[in-house]
């Protein structure tokens, strides 16, 4: 299979125009978030090839996806992932910047793999810069901007590594977030968690649900957890 194509079960992503590829990071935030409602209207932040957006509409099969980027590039790939899908009708890709797109209904769900860089040199490459420094899309702000766009009721997930992590919840709890979802995920049985998988809520819903999850039980081989949640996409 080429470097530039990912062919999933029900669909392909192109990947040639994109700063970030297909990794596992966004497989796992896709199979993993959720929705308040499953006839709801999702925004996908940082869309990038589209891939997590696609895989909404996939699991969530009367949901309605916003998919947006800041990257003109990124967001062409996108379209045409999309068009080349058998849910083209339920997603909608534009060029945008989260911190000032408005949308006067509200989402019942956003999703994000943001940008994680922090205080570190930043690439040479202006658009991988984009898609992976928090110079272009802060904690603060993406948080603010998820409060603003999201329904009461709506549920935010993202995906962030393990030294991150820490940063990020102390500025959804400024905002006024509560966490309610957590997911540590180890690559091999033996490792630390090296992701982690959040959902946050304008409030809270119980105890904290706290999952674990890992990879490879050894190398190439797929744990029984990792199987389970991408099996409706990998081939």
């Amino acid at each position: 299979m080429s470097k530039d194509r990912f062919e999933f079960r029900q669909f392909t992503i192109h990947q040639e125009r994109c700063a970030m590829k297909v990794g596992t990071d966004g497989t796992l935030l896709g199979a993993w978030a959720s929705t308040s409602v499953a006839d709801g209207r999702i925004l996908d932040v940082g869309t990038g090839t589209g891939l997590i957006a696609l895989m909404m509409v996939q699991r969530f099969p009367c949901c309605q996806v916003t998919a947006i980027d800041i990257d003109d590039a990124a967001v062409s790939q996108a379209q045409q992932n999309v068009g080349e899908s058998p849910f083209s009708d339920r997603i909608h890709v534009l060029q945008a910047d989260v911190t000032t797109f408005n949308d006067t209904d509200g989402f019942d769900a956003i999703v994000s793999n943001p940008p994680y860089f922090h205080q570190s040199l930043e690439c040479p490459d202006d658009r991988r810069t984009l898609a992976r420094h928090t110079s272009s899309l802060s904690y603060d702000r993406l948080m603010e901007a998820a409060w603003r766009l999201l329904r009461n009721d709506g549920v935010l997930s993202l995906i962030i590594p393990d030294d991150c992590r820490a940063r990020l919840e102390a500025e959804a709890c400024l905002i006024g977030f509560f966490l309610t979802r957590l997911c540590a995920v180890r690559t091999t049985p033996n490792k630390e968690p090296k992701r982690y998988l959040m959902e946050f809520r304008k409030s809270p819903i119980g105890e904290l649900d706290k999952q674990e999850g890992v990879i490879e039980i050894s190398p190439c081989i797929r744990s029984e957890w990792y199987q389970s949640l991408t099996q409706d996409f990998y081939l």
